[in-house]
């Protein structure tokens, strides 16, 4: 059972980052763009997540902590682009 699940969890997150994708190419507006890069490395984020329980490995985790950390660094700076027009201060 837990096979089947990890599995069915396996194809819905590679499904959700397809279409993230998609969104990221078709996005009609930079907000969209942006949120679609977001939800992107979410889903990469919970795949490497299912990744490191399927393999029982430490190292997918630690890969995962390092895209969170580096996921979130870019959301602010490129909400802080939109805002400002600017980055640095």
């Amino acid at each position: 059972m837990l096979t089947f699940a990890m599995q069915a969890a396996f194809l819905l997150f590679s499904i959700a980052l397809l279409l993230n994708v998609w969104r990221l190419v078709k996005g009609p507006s930079t907000p969209d763009r942006i949120l679609a890069l977001d939800t992107i490395y979410i889903n990469s984020l919970a795949l490497l997540l299912l990744l490191g329980i399927w393999h029982s490995s430490t190292f997918y985790f630690e890969a995962a902590l390092l895209i969170a950390m580096l996921g979130f660094i870019g959301t602010v700076v490129a909400a802080k682009f939109l805002l400002r027009g600017d980055i640095i201060e």
